[in-house]
């Protein structure tokens, strides 16, 4: 029985063999769509969820309360670690301090030392770091980093610095010019799917004897998110009960300048790749709306996809009235006849899923592309074949179900006589239905689409406040030998061609990193909240282009006691004017205080994502790790090498990473053009699933619709009459399918938007374009097959009448 209905499935999918391609297409499409999606949501939710205490681990962090909202920080003071072992004895907690930018330089006695600059990966741990989380030795352990001027490394970072990591103990390491450090322990490679990709792990004391070079300062006041605390809980220990005794701790903690304002919480290892309000030490934070977005795009493809089936199958299921008809009449059940319609839906989902896999295959490396994920996915593994069984189940229930029950249902009196028309079949109103669901998903999509580019192409022109073009920026981790030497490096550089600026900064005027203290104001007590502390020479305002609003950049007699602020600042000390600020002492924390000698407009000192922060900005020599070059357009390809030369000369022992600032801040919303590009990507899919769809049902309807073709042209209409009677239909499902998806989308599109404080407004062009899109596609795709139809002479058609 199972071999005969095989027999007679494949024999009605070559019978019937343009009804059989779209729907194996659609379905392949929609099965790769989710599979690729699901491979994508599955790998970012593994996140180090390879640690065996990944449901225990927490994360120490601090939340500050302002009246103009929170201020969160994935750090804590540095006596926290301490404190908390004092406290809690029974509890295991270990303490880490990340220095992203650090030079290493491997020291080789018979030849010159070879210099890197990590972006990430090097940390500074207490051996107790280990005890709450797990990695495996392959040489020494963590009780290394007990010792002073100890180093461990994985085993990738050993054999790029030495070659073979099995010879890597006991050779020695510089870092950044002030730790010399031995190798001590060997670690195996951090899989790609964690927020700690330990490369090099420093030990703890050692770094706390380089603190100026790492900022160290054991005091309740001295706070940086790179240092970072984890606690492992026992069973029985809850998160909200450790967090009550934290809150309680606050004057213990801060003594007499208890901060009222700051409690310190628990997050769950499984929160710290998802919450967007604090950092982690990977290379990047996925919300849970973005994956809740993805998962949701996968899902409603696939329905198409299966809407698709369902409706070319109820469409063509009167060709099929006949051989129904005849099976009952020879002893066949409805049962066994829904049973063999189901067994030809799961044999055409398993070729669409065996097209699907190698679909899948052949893209997955553009779709790790576009999401920048590094780790090695492959579709063989047991979780993605399992959940491909279970897609193959639900699809063909989904798909199969109702075609059967319609097929299976027919009576053969009816189906004999050829009385059963497509009319009748599974109900007009119902694929109408179907068709309105399907185009409204696609709208949704395009609607999405256009809204995330338009958004993207915004912050990629908005005025930042500041100029962003033709900028060099070099990173480096310098020491007091090194800023003795930037005054003669800077007349060097302005000789070259093509250079119009040079200035030495702790910062660039936009970037992730932030600098915050609590500041005075005009002799007033502490306000309210936190001022963003960035330190600069005199030549920072022109190369970047800030623009003055009262007074002036800092006098090159008396840098030290004045200061520049912005007019955020202002606006949140109620000062009316710019001028009225000119002459008015500010300080941060308990140093001296200074004069303001200039109020610059606002830029946009962090993402558009946040709103503009107040900005202090002064001079201190000893954070001016970044030099940035403004060059002429004309010179950008040439200068930077001369540029890097001049810098080799001037500071040899010291590396550095050099980037043009525009393509940094694009950095900023990688995610965002991501989503922007996976919206397109799956948003054409969608349109393509949909364009299937309906050039199938039109292809059935001008069979259906042949002799009343024939009579209508012998009538005297001609071909644009035909054109708009296949055309009618659908363009009124698609204008039905918009009052739909409409709202949806505007819903869906402006919670998104919900989180840039800069952003556009969703108008009526956005609809107007979503709209006529799927107009145009829906009447490129019928009016093919119209137009086809049109064409055929009507004495073909009429001829057996």
């Amino acid at each position: 029985m199972l071999r005969n209905y095989i027999k007679i499935a494949l024999r009605n999918l070559s019978r019937h063999k343009a009804y059989s391609v779209i729907n194996v297409l659609g379905l392949a499409i929609g099965i790769a769509s989710c599979l690729l999606l699901y491979i994508v949501v599955r790998y970012e939710n593994s996140y180090d969820t390879f640690q065996p205490n990944y449901s225990r681990i927490m994360h120490v962090v601090t939340a500050d309360k302002f009246p103009d909202g929170m201020v969160y920080n994935s750090g804590v003071p540095f006596p926290m670690a301490d404190a908390l072992r004092a406290d809690y004895p029974s509890i295991k907690t270990g303490a880490i301090f990340a220095s992203p930018g650090s030079q290493v330089t491997v020291l080789n006695s018979n030849k010159n030392d070879n210099k890197f600059i990590e972006r990430n990966g090097l940390f500074y741990c207490e051996p107790q770091f280990f005890e709450v989380f797990q990695y495996n030795f392959l040489a020494g352990n963590a009780k290394v980093l007990a010792e002073p001027n100890t180093v461990l490394l994985s085993k990738d970072m050993a054999v790029k610095y030495f070659g073979d990591w099995k010879t890597a103990i006991g050779r020695l390491l510089r870092i950044d010019n002030a730790l010399t450090l031995k190798v001590s322990a060997i670690i195996d490679n951090v899989p790609g799917h964690s927020d700690f990709p330990l490369k090099i792990v420093g030990s703890f004391a050692a770094m706390k004897t380089a603190a100026a070079t790492y900022g160290y300062e054991p005091t309740w006041f001295g706070m940086t998110s790179n240092y970072q605390v984890f606690m492992l809980l026992p069973p029985g220990i809850t998160q909200a009960a450790i967090e009550t005794q934290l809150k309680q701790s606050n004057v213990k903690f801060y003594g007499a300048h208890a901060y009222t304002k700051r409690t310190h919480l628990l997050q769950p290892l499984s929160d710290i790749h998802f919450d967007t309000d604090f950092s982690n030490f990977g290379d990047h934070i996925t919300s849970k709306s973005k994956l809740l977005t993805l998962t949701l795009i996968g899902v409603l493809i696939i329905v198409m996809a299966c809407i698709n089936f369902v409706n070319l199958s109820t469409a063509k299921a009167v060709t099929r009235s006949r051989e129904v008809g005849v099976r009952k009449v020879l002893g066949s059940s409805r049962k066994q006849l829904f049973w063999q319609m189901m067994g030809e839906t799961a044999l055409m989902v398993f070729i669409a899923t065996a097209l699907a896999l190698l679909i899948a295959a052949l893209a997955l490396p553009y779709i790790k592309n576009i999401m920048t994920i590094q780790e090695t996915l492959s579709i063989l593994r047991t979780d993605i074949l399992l959940f491909v069984l279970a897609g193959i189940i639900v699809v063909t229930f989904l798909s199969g179900i109702y075609p059967s029950l319609i097929l299976s249902g027919f009576t053969p009196a009816l189906a004999l006589k050829n009385k059963i028309t497509s009319a009748t079949v599974g109900g007009i109103s119902l694929r109408r239905g179907l068709v309105i669901t399907q185009f409204a998903i696609s709208q949704v999509l395009i609607i999405g689409t256009i809204v995330a580019v338009s958004q993207m192409d915004f912050i990629s022109k908005a005025d930042l406040g500041f100029n962003k073009d033709a900028v060099l920026v070099l990173n480096a981790n310098t020491d007091s030998a090194a800023i003795s030497r930037q005054a003669a490096f800077k007349q060097r550089l302005l000789q070259l061609p093509g250079v119009q600026s040079v200035t030495f900064s702790s910062d660039v005027p936009q970037s992730d990193n932030d600098w915050q203290t609590n500041f005075s104001y005009d002799h007033r007590p502490d306000e309210k909240y936190s001022i963003d502390l960035k330190f600069a020479d005199p030549d920072y305002f022109k190369t970047f282009g800030l623009r003055f609003l009262a007074g002036r950049p800092f006098a090159l007699a008396d840098t030290i006691n004045e200061v520049v602020v912005n007019q955020t600042l202002l606006a949140k000390l109620h000062v009316a004017k710019p001028a009225d600020a000119i002459g008015k002492q500010i300080r941060i924390g308990t140093a001296p205080w200074k004069n303001i000698v200039g109020v610059v407009q606002d830029f946009k000192t962090n993402s558009l994502r946040e709103s503009v922060k107040p900005v202090f900005i002064s001079t201190r020599k000893k954070y001016y790790s970044v030099t940035s070059v403004k060059l002429h357009s004309a010179n950008v390809l040439q200068a930077p090498q001369a540029i890097q030369a001049e810098w080799n000369k001037f500071f040899p022992e010291y590396a550095n990473t050099a980037s043009f600032l525009d393509k940094s801040i694009e950095n900023y919303y990688q995610q965002e053009g991501q989503l922007s590009l996976v919206y397109k990507i799956f948003a054409a899919l969608a349109i393509f699933i949909s364009c299937l769809g309906l050039y199938g049902l039109v292809s059935f309807m001008a069979v259906q619709k042949t002799k009343e073709v024939g009579i209508r042209k012998v009538l005297g209409a001609g071909v644009g009459h035909i054109i708009y009677l296949f055309s009618k239909e659908f363009t009124l499902l698609i204008l039905a399918a918009f009052i739909v998806a409409a709202p949806v989308a505007y819903f869906l599109m402006h919670n998104w938007l919900e989180n840039f404080v800069f952003r556009i407004d969703i108008g009526a062009g956005v609809f107007a374009a979503a709209i006529l899109t799927s107009v145009i596609i829906a009447w490129l795709t019928v009016g093919f097959k119209a137009v086809k139809a049109a064409y055929v002479n009507p004495v073909k058609s009429l001829k057996s009448e």
